[in-house]
């Protein structure tokens, strides 16, 4: 799975490079227009931070300079924006959805609440990214090495739902051996994020955008503590420390840390799995498959005109991280790589929702 990946993702760079032929049609120009850009979650997370950073370029740059509106429909744990999006969106490139891990693995899972087929729609850009767990400075570290001290007592995280992103974290704390209270029914990371402010809960886990944008200063202010991340893959396949956050460990390394051994097993496999199809493709942009070709063209060029826009190159490390994103038949690579699964790993998954959380997501 690691190896099939990691081939994937090297892959994309010399797709991508390799460009693609232009669809034929008269031009595409949205003057006047408005373009509906559906989040899937409540603002002030890591995919309204995305989204909000890259709606401006994309007024810019797309046929026509349109008015981008953000349209946050929380709910579902990601998955009732998705339905809406599927239900209202057209063929006319007027109507996108901004997806994540947390629409992703509802569908994976095949939870009922899901409406929407991602063989339905195409990606224009996907966007790579990774997450940081960090805990509370009132916890009582100051630092990842004494994670160790995590292990006694309860610690409290506030989550979308056991199949939104946050199943990685829940698969992560689980292979750890910390002892986690779930509080479900969020509507989006950015919620979560409120909650630690707050002082409701003392382990937490935002997205890279967001965590840059709102977390960092916590830490600055010593009221947070940054304890992991979920890393990258390399060529090879084997997890390395995500770029963004050279200084923090992985998972993997954590466990080292607490268990004396690398981890291994079902519980790791299925681990890794969601990490790595939650944050390869973790964020996408996407059109209705029946788009036309040219209209789906002029989104592609939008986006390459945008990844070599000098004012976004200044500043998309600093808001989102330094990961590459892509369109074309890069992003196909990544959005295969992000709507699959092992079968073996989900009935894992699956079986650890309904005896662990009495979660169950078939009739």
């Amino acid at each position: 799975m690691q190896q099939t990946a990691a081939r994937m993702i090297a892959l994309c760079a010399a797709i991508f490079a390799a460009g693609e032929t232009r669809a034929d049609g008269a031009p595409v120009d949205f003057s006047g227009r408005t373009v509906e850009w559906f989040i899937p979650f409540s603002e002030g997370g890591g995919s309204d931070t995305w989204s909000r950073f890259n709606a401006p370029f994309l007024a810019r740059h797309l046929p026509g300079q349109p008015e981008i509106r953000i349209r946050n429909e929380a709910g579902g744990g990601g998955t009732r924006g998705a339905n809406q999006f599927a239900r209202e969106a057209g063929p006319d490139g007027l109507t996108v959805l901004g997806t994540s891990g947390s629409t992703q693995f509802p569908y994976l899972l095949g939870d009922m609440r899901v409406r929407y087929d991602y063989a339905d729609w195409t990606p224009v850009m996907v966007a790579p990214s990774g997450g940081v767990v960090y805990v509370s400075a009132e916890l009582g570290i100051s630092d990842w090495r004494e994670a160790a001290a995590l292990r006694v007592g309860r610690l409290i995280f506030a989550s979308q739902g056991p199949t939104s992103l946050d199943l990685v974290p829940m698969l992560a704390f689980r292979l750890l051996g910390f002892d986690v209270r779930y509080v479900f029914g969020y509507t989006g990371r950015g919620d979560g994020l409120v909650a630690m402010q707050r002082g409701e809960v003392d382990i937490d886990y935002q997205t890279t955008p967001s965590y840059l944008r709102n977390v960092a200063p916590m830490v600055q202010a010593h009221e947070a503590v940054p304890l992991m991340t979920w890393g990258v893959l390399d060529a090879d396949g084997h997890v390395r420390r995500d770029p963004t956050f050279p200084d923090l460990p992985t998972v993997e390394e954590v466990y080292e840390l607490l268990h004396g051994a690398p981890p291994q097993g079902p519980d790791y496999d299925a681990y890794r799995a969601f990490a790595t199809a939650g944050y390869a493709a973790q964020k996408m942009v996407v059109l209705p498959s029946d788009t036309p070709p040219r209209i789906r063209q002029a989104w592609q060029d939008t986006w390459r005109r945008i990844f070599d826009d000098p004012d976004y190159q200044a500043r998309a490390s600093e808001v989102l991280g330094a990961y590459p994103q892509v369109t074309g038949e890069a992003a196909e690579a990544l959005y295969r790589l992000g709507t699959h699964v092992d079968p073996d790993i989900r009935a894992h998954v699956l079986d650890i929702l309904s005896s662990e959380y009495s979660v169950r997501l078939r009739d």
